[in-house]
């Protein structure tokens, strides 16, 4: 894994396009910053158009689960007004400004998506190379509670189907809210493997980073026990708490 552009190598891999993009995640991780929440921001691309975009709600909705990329696709489905095959999630490119973590590389390979392109890496928490490759083996059904989809329409001839049920129950808004209903039906069967490349504005994403954890967390919990003072130069991934 590595940590910037340079050190990947990729630096010439990217498009004007691609840094485009990113550039509109890092606005999103700026926004979460400036609403105390930890600055990681995404956006979603599909057709070459921005259609969702993300940041960290976990600190406002005291909700583990409300990361950036969550709160974009809740946005994609409500736009769809719910309905999955509008969503087109198969054809949706994630930028997001650290990899996603396990829970979020999951989600996305059970939805589907095209494509992953994320900043720093993520070597504590990171679905896509630091800690679990989701991008490549995939996700099985994360549902221990399942129930036959309908098989009609789009899902004729898939009998057998699954759609596990919602996560939990939505309580709030897209924003105030959980991890959302809209999910339920979202989700069929097993996920699929996705290309990923990390690297993109890298030190970026981890300047806001620092500059969150500099100012320190007012929403942490108290350490049960004395924290080890760290070195001053923070290395360059984003291995903090999302």
């Amino acid at each position: 894994m590595c940590d910037t552009e340079n050190e990947c190598g990729q630096e010439s891999l990217w498009t004007p396009d691609d840094i485009h993009f990113m550039q509109a995640a890092l606005q999103q991780a700026s926004k979460a910053l400036g609403e105390g929440e930890v600055p990681v921001g995404c956006v979603v691309v599909r057709d070459g158009v921005i259609v969702a975009g993300g940041s960290n709600k976990t600190n406002e909705t005291r909700n583990g689960t409300r990361h950036a990329e969550f709160v974009a696709v809740d946005a994609i489905l409500q736009q769809a007004g719910g309905n999955t095959a509008a969503a087109r999630f198969s054809e949706c490119h994630l930028y997001v400004t650290c990899e996603p973590c396990i829970m979020c590389a999951g989600a996305l390979s059970l939805l589907h998506f095209a494509a992953v392109t994320f900043g720093c890496p993520n070597p504590k928490f990171g679905g896509n190379g630091s800690i679990l490759s989701v991008h490549e083996t995939a996700c099985g059904s994360c549902s221990g509670r399942i129930r036959p989809a309908a098989a009609s329409g789009a899902d004729a001839g898939q009998q057998g189907a699954e759609v596990p049920l919602p996560l939990q129950q939505q309580q709030g808004d897209s924003d105030g809210g959980s991890s959302s209903d809209s999910l339920e039906g979202a989700v069929r069967g097993a996920g699929s493997a996705y290309p990923s490349r990390g690297g993109l504005l890298a030190a970026e994403a981890v300047a806001l980073l620092q500059r969150f954890y500099a100012a320190g967390n007012p929403n942490a919990p108290v350490p049960h026990r004395p924290v080890q003072a760290r070195p001053a130069a923070a290395p360059q991934t984003c291995a903090m708490q999302r």
